[in-house]
């Protein structure tokens, strides 16, 4: 598996043939939307900056809501929670593949996930999750979730980047909250089963 980061929630996971990306942002958020391809597109809400579908060039199966989808071998489970509105669900993703469970948690502005929403999260090998604040979690509650949770490695994502004109925090915020502050920054991971640490949580930062 290896995962790519655009800025905001966007990210891009590659698994064998099957090209996904999650949370495509427009150029509203003051960023470059993504171009290329991709083969699964997925939206945790619909809003400018997570459900820009026309910058993909094929015509991807789209995921946006709650529920279960399969395509191309990947498993994966849309889990509703709340959005930075009560009336709005952000969904959040289980993605499973090459025997790895990875959850990224989208829009998220709960302060913590329910006992039914564990239940249905499971063990989870990758978390992304947002930790800039704005109409999201902040770090503060990141740190909150993400030991509700207990993954094995966490990708911090939607935290303030050059051009980004949301007011966040930026990575170190959370860094130093969760005693990570010497984290040197990946261009991508690149990520199998064997790698995934046992017995410590790993935290990964991510280059636009």
């Amino acid at each position: 598996m290896v995962i790519n980061w655009y800025g905001l929630s966007c990210f891009k996971i590659q698994s064998g043939t099957a090209t996904a990306v999650f949370n495509p942002f427009s150029k509203l958020s003051g960023l470059t939307p993504p171009k290329g391809e991709g083969s699964i597109l997925l939206v945790s809400l619909d809003e400018p900056s997570f459900n820009n579908i026309s910058t993909l060039k094929a015509q991807p199966f789209v995921v946006d809501g709650p529920g279960e989808y399969e395509h191309q071998g990947i498993r994966i489970c849309g889990i509703a929670t709340y959005g930075p509105e009560a009336k709005k669900i952000n969904t959040a993703y289980l993605f499973e593949t090459e025997d790895m469970r990875l959850l990224h948690l989208g829009a998220l502005s709960q302060e913590r996930l329910s006992d039914e929403q564990i239940e249905q999260i499971g063990n989870i090998d990758i978390l992304i999750i947002p930790t800039g604040g704005g109409d999201f979690i902040n770090a503060e509650q990141a740190i909150e979730i993400i030991n509700q949770i207990e993954p094995s490695i966490v990708i911090p994502s939607h935290f303030k980047t050059k051009g980004v004109k949301e007011k966040l925090d930026d990575a170190e915020v959370f860094l130093k909250q969760i005693g990570q502050k010497d984290v040197e920054p990946k261009d991508k991971l690149t990520v199998k089963k064997k790698d995934i640490p046992i017995d410590r949580m790993e935290v990964v930062v991510l280059k636009v």
